[in-house]
């Protein structure tokens, strides 16, 4: 995907105002800020909520075994998306894509939400990464058309404001509807809600279509790599779920298919943690995929394991979500200099919230021992995540910073799609039942926490050889 221009009537805009400053609130753009920020506001609170009520859903539609597919289906979905809708906003503008995001994530919610069974579940959850994936980049592509460049700040503030009101009510609302009205509301009450950000933001985003460069055209070999690596994830893990004379060698054909097609969407260097810009972006992926693994498998361990109820579950997600803010406004004002440690301080946390989780799963111990290790883990996250985000731009030329911003974001979904798949593969080969698997989850986390571990040791190698004056 290229930078976003500043369009003309972004610019137009701009030109009409008075001597006091615009605001993202004022006539021209409040509407269009409205919406966009209610679609982000739909999306977080669904993404905080649903791992709270997963584990009840799954229990339900007989199919804990595969437990981690319902998410990692959602991030094999959303690779292809992120790409498409990059390419799509390039080639035709942002309207389509960002409508149609919309409306496949309402169509993925009312799937997942109306299943009588596993697999139909699972098909509704990679509808909604679909829809996910389209709008991501949509908004981004809307953020840099619409509004000039003093603007722009103030809309992905907006952005990360969105996400926390979700971050801190979602698992306990989610767990409150779950205990008391069923699961499927969960899913079910979110698609109606999305009306109105369409009906705000059509206006606006009508008077972009003319914009666009008649002579654009799509990457298809960027779409070529990006849909081999999602067909090739999937393959990786239905047979990583089903390890017999079929499902093994799919998944040895997944793993080869990836190996092709993931360096294509990756700078060069990457998988090899190339010293600055690639280990920036690897450090992205070990990031999520440690730390999510983990997370998804959380609220099964706390109910199965401990009989927690998925309100009480939902606490440590709560906890680590605030704890993430706190740690992303921490690095915001930290010198420049100091974002590569506190990338490897990330890492570190991380480790200790997994090493939170293991102790969770000793005889006698507290449940809650989670929830204070979570608390380290979100911290870490918050200081790595975003400090990861500004190193990615510090070290790309102005025509790079699109490109890069999606490797960046590819990294991450595929971090996911990896140890989530993994951890999910395990589950389905080794899990006994309900109040039974305390082996099964501490085998995963072990992994999870290696895997951080092995990030810390990496993190040096964000710094640049020769960096820039």
């Amino acid at each position: 995907m290229t930078a976003v221009g500043e369009s003309k009537s972004a610019r137009r805009d701009a030109a009409k105002s008075d001597d006091r400053e615009p605001g993202v609130l004022t006539r021209p753009y409040r509407h269009l800020t409205l919406g966009i920020v209610s679609v982000v506001l739909l999306i977080a609170f669904e993404a905080m909520a649903v791992g709270t009520a997963m584990p009840v859903a799954v229990k339900e539609l007989h199919g804990v075994p595969l437990y981690a597919l319902a998410f990692s289906a959602f991030f094999t979905s959303s690779l292809l998306a992120m790409v498409l809708s990059g390419e799509w906003c390039d080639a035709r503008g942002p309207r389509l894509p960002l409508f149609g995001g919309i409306g496949t994530f309402a169509a993925g919610l009312v799937l997942a939400g109306t299943a009588q069974s596993m697999w139909p579940f699972v098909v509704g959850r990679a509808v909604q990464g679909l829809g996910g994936g389209l709008v991501i980049v949509s908004l981004y592509v809307v953020v840099g058309k619409a509004y000039p460049s003093t603007l722009r700040p103030r809309v992905f503030s907006a952005f990360s404001a969105a996400w926390v009101l979700p971050s801190i009510v979602g698992p306990p609302v989610s767990g409150l509807v779950t205990d008391h009205l069923g699961w499927r509301w969960v899913f079910l009450a979110i698609p109606v809600l999305v009306v109105l950000p369409i009906v705000m933001m059509l206006p606006q985003l009508e008077r972009m279509t003319g914009e666009r460069d008649p002579d654009a055209r799509m990457n298809r070999r960027r779409l070529g790599a990006a849909g081999g690596a999602s067909v090739g994830a999937g393959m990786l893990q239905y047979g990583g779920l089903n390890l017999d004379a079929v499902g093994i060698p799919l998944a040895v054909a997944g793993f080869a298919l990836m190996a092709v097609t993931v360096p294509r969407l990756l700078p060069r260097g990457t998988l090899r943690a190339g010293r600055g810009l690639p280990a920036v972006i690897l450090s992205r992926g070990v990031l999520a995929g440690a730390f999510f693994a983990v997370e998804s498998f959380v609220p099964l361990m706390l109910t199965s394991e401990h009989g927690l109820s998925p309100t009480q579950a939902g606490l440590t997600l709560t906890v680590g979500a605030l704890s993430w803010a706190i740690g992303s406004w921490y690095q915001g004002r930290s010198p420049r200099e100091r974002r590569p440690g506190l990338v490897r301080i990330g890492f570190l946390l991380v480790a200790v919230a997994i090493g939170g989780a293991l102790l969770a799963l000793v005889p006698g111990m507290s449940p809650y021992t989670v929830t204070v290790g979570w608390f380290f883990g979100g911290l870490g996250m918050g200081l790595a995540v975003s400090s990861v985000s500004v190193l990615t731009l510090d070290l790309s030329t102005p025509e790079e910073s699109g490109t890069n911003s999606s490797s960046l974001q590819v990294a991450d979904t595929l971090g996911n799609i990896v140890m989530v798949g993994l951890a999910g593969a395990i589950f389905a080969a080794l899990h006994e039942g309900t109040g039974r698997d305390a082996g099964v989850f501490t085998l995963i986390f072990a992994i999870m926490l290696v895997t951080a571990l092995l990030g810390a040791v990496l993190a040096p190698r964000v710094r640049p050889p020769h960096p820039k004056s």
